[in-house]
């Protein structure tokens, strides 16, 4: 009677821990595995917060025309077609850093974490340290890494991106 018991109670156990396993494996896959469009939509939103001025340097009119394709391109969700014309739009203008975000961005869209945070964190070098641009560049970073499992990584990535606002000076 007492092996029989033990039996049941090992065939219970195992079941029980199996299901634990498909239940934890899945929640962790649904909750690493975000949304890219939400993603980005999230990082181009961190960017629109501030009151800043902001200045735009002028631009080639070819980059123009490129930024104007990739642009088309990816609202018809043609991601390669969109980022090879901003690979083109480099070519013209390599250290634009908002062409280098534009880039991350694509990234995240394709899932790719690790361009994504190697694009952003380059346009944050060549770019300006405060701003909707920076703290895209830090919200793209912060995506990229918590999409990775890098939590605290994230977190930081964060941190970093609120300091990119600056208050405006106080008016009498």
């Amino acid at each position: 009677m007492d092996r029989r018991l033990a039996m049941i109670a090992s065939a219970v156990l195992a079941a029980v821990t199996a299901a634990c396993r498909a239940g934890t494996a899945g929640s962790t896959t649904a909750a690493r595995e975000p949304d890219p469009v939400d993603l980005v939509a999230q990082v181009r939103a961190a960017g629109e917060t501030g009151e800043e001025l902001e200045v735009q340097p002028l631009r080639d009119p070819q980059v123009e025309d490129l930024l104007h394709l990739a642009q088309a391109h990816e609202r018809t969700g043609r991601l390669r077609e969109a980022d090879r014309a901003l690979v083109q739009a480099l070519t013209i203008s390599p250290e634009a850093p908002d062409l280098l975000q534009w880039r991350a961005e694509l990234a995240l869209l394709n899932r790719d974490w690790d361009a994504a945070e190697h694009f952003a964190y380059r346009s944050w070098q060549l770019g300006p340290k405060v701003g909707g641009l920076c703290r895209r560049n830090w919200s793209a970073i912060a995506q990229a890494r918590s999409a990775r499992g890098q939590d605290e990584a994230a977190g930081r990535a964060r941190r970093q991106g609120e300091a990119c606002t600056v208050a405006p000076p106080v008016r009498m």
